[in-house]
């Protein structure tokens, strides 16, 4: 009986380490993508303030550029849960990568007309390649070796999500950023040709930059199309509730965790989005010098990505989620009050709180969802629209109020509330009747 035992436990040590050296290579490569729409993400912080000023903008003007490609997600999101079902995961990643890359390159003929509606356009098709790599890959990394540990897992590939977005604005503002801002007086005293060329050559610094990650985005689906990825897909028991656009809504977990994922992405969006500006007004940066500290600020969303995958080890994911919630909602105060440079630091923290919240969200909508986890993945990432909706709404509000940046910030003060009930309450998985 003890050698029976014996054999029993090294057979499974023995699969265990089987099946992690099998999920490790896709495993990696799931995590590439994290990476690469990070970076997508992580030079819209960068854009909004250079294209306000490339085309000519308001602040609300310049909040579509989250709206076409966060509109992307809630358009898409459904359409690409039925793609994972009909062609598999693999296919779909392809697919949302070439789309991705159609996307980049668009970026070029915008620029060269400085067409702001074009701008737009190749934006909104970057966030349908997004949208599918997201539906794809999120539920794949999560569903991608043994359940107890799919937090630590999505946590650990969304810290290289974490990684871009400290590299993106380090680079944006080295490639794009021209630090040259004229006041309106000084617009006005230009030429008209004079005037034409400098707005010209603004919005031609974003050509390179997005030409270079097209290229790279058709590379990667080469890999995929040539890698083996193993197949993930499970098979609906007869006690579960049977796959169906709306009958997943019956999980309450799932149903409060896509209220909580879209206000988590719309308060994310409004901070970096308006984080150049705050830190022009709010502390009296330059360009440049704010996108640095922009740099910063994905620094430490990229520190607490990897510190929180190390928490998850010995702290409930919820829990960690809900202290993590707390101190955003202190930081986000002293944003909207403080001054000074103060305010930048606070922002700063608040980029290293928000940095698990997405993922543990994420896998914790996804618990016992079985084999309607592709439309479960569907719901939570067309919540991801609360990145469309809200900055448009802050930056409504920071007009209303004369351009006060920091007023605009008690939107995302709003949402971490709202993500906290989620970490206290929401989360719990009920039976479903």
């Amino acid at each position: 009986m003890q050698i029976t035992n014996q054999i029993s436990d090294q057979h499974e040590v023995t699969t265990e380490k089987v099946q992690g050296t099998k999920y490790l290579l896709p495993f990696i490569l799931i995590t590439s993508l994290f990476f690469l729409w990070g970076m997508a993400h992580g030079l819209d912080g960068i854009l909004i303030p250079h294209l306000k000023k490339a085309c000519q903008l308001n602040n609300r003007q310049s909040t579509l550029i989250d709206t076409a490609i966060f509109f992307a997600y809630f358009i898409m999101a459904i359409p690409a849960g039925i793609i994972i079902k009909k062609i598999g995961y693999k296919n779909s990643i392809i697919t949302g990568l070439l789309v991705f890359a159609v996307g980049a390159f668009l970026f070029v003929p915008a620029a060269n007309t400085r067409t702001y509606e074009l701008f737009l356009l190749a934006l909104f098709i970057i966030g349908c390649g997004l949208t599918i790599l997201e539906t794809s890959a999120n539920p794949y990394a999560a569903i991608l070796g043994p359940p107890e540990s799919s937090s630590t897992r999505l946590n650990l590939a969304a810290s290289f999500n974490g990684l871009a977005v400290t590299l993106a604005p380090l680079l944006g503002g080295v490639f794009i950023l021209s630090g040259v801002n004229h006041t309106p007086e000084q617009m006005s005293a230009m030429s008209e040709t004079a005037q034409a060329a400098y707005l010209l050559e603004e919005a031609s610094a974003v050509k390179l930059p997005y030409i270079i990650l097209g290229t790279v985005l058709v590379l990667v689906a080469i890999v995929f199309y040539f890698m083996h990825l193993p197949s993930m897909k499970s098979q609906p028991t007869e006690t579960e509730v049977k796959p169906g656009f709306f009958s997943v809504l019956k999980f309450s977990h799932l149903s409060w965790a896509v209220v909580a994922q879209f206000f988590y992405v719309g308060a994310q969006v409004c901070i970096t989005s308006f984080f150049i500006r705050i830190a022009q007004k709010g502390a009296g940066l330059d360009e440049k010098t704010a996108a640095y500290y922009l740099t910063a600020y994905g620094f430490l969303f990229m520190v607490g990505r990897f510190s929180g995958t190390f928490f998850l080890k010995f702290v409930k994911d919820y829990v960690l989620l809900s202290i993590y919630c707390v101190c955003s909602i202190l930081l986000c105060l002293v944003a909207i009050y403080g001054t000074g440079i103060y305010v930048i630091y606070a922002l700063g923290g608040i980029g290293f709180f928000m940095s698990i919240m997405f993922p543990t969200i994420f896998s914790l909508g996804l618990v016992e969802l079985k084999s309607n986890t592709e439309t479960g993945s569907s719901w939570l990432v067309m919540s991801i629209v609360g990145g469309a909706i809200l900055p448009y709404g802050m930056g409504t509000l920071i007009d209303m109020k004369h351009d006060d940046i920091q007023a605009g910030y008690i939107i995302p003060l709003l949402c971490f509330f709202i993500i906290l009930y989620f970490g206290i309450s929401g989360h719990k998985v009920k039976a479903v009747k």
